[in-house]
């Protein structure tokens, strides 16, 4: 998930007949979220990069490799994006890709997380600066893990539950 500086703004709530301030930057500061989820375990990984390419996301697989439990194998459902799919990629014996048709990011479990992040922490603020925008998606990240339940309500699927 890109967050940046070129934030969106979303609905809040104000009384009837005001009109509250969105802020709104013109500038183009980024950072990428490469978060992943286990819905089964409520928990998740995340790196903070600057850019998404195919090294970044061979970073984000090694991170995800390192929090799949002992034994077990993790399933990473991701879109067709070209950093995603290059055969330079180096995929730990632990870690099997899934890939979802093009154009159906609901089929994805973390693109939920992101609407969820951006609604009820990342919208309607300005950063003045790249690590304001790097502390903004840490807080946002560390809070999500820390709901108990939230990562389980979110990103389950039923097609996508075997044996549990």
């Amino acid at each position: 998930m890109r967050i940046g500086q070129k934030n969106g703004c979303v609905r809040q709530w104000a009384p009837r007949g005001s009109r509250p301030r969105q802020p709104a930057d013109q500038r183009y500061e980024s950072a990428y979220i490469f978060g992943a989820v286990c819905p089964a375990r409520d928990t998740g990984a995340a790196l903070m990069l600057p850019k998404a390419n195919t090294y970044a996301m061979q970073l984000h697989i090694n991170e995800i490799s390192a929090h799949v439990s002992a034994g077990a194998v993790g399933i990473v459902i991701m879109d067709q994006a070209a950093w995603h799919t290059t055969a330079r990629l180096d995929w730990p014996d632990n870690l099997r890709a899934m890939f979802i048709p093009p154009a159906s990011p609901e089929l994805n479990p973390a693109e939920q997380i992101w609407q969820y992040l951006r609604q009820n922490y990342l919208s309607n603020r300005m950063f003045a600066t790249y690590d304001a925008i790097l502390d903004a998606a840490c807080e946002a990240w560390t809070k999500l893990l820390g709901e108990a339940g939230r990562i389980t309500s979110i990103a389950t699927r039923n097609w996508a539950v075997t044996g549990q």
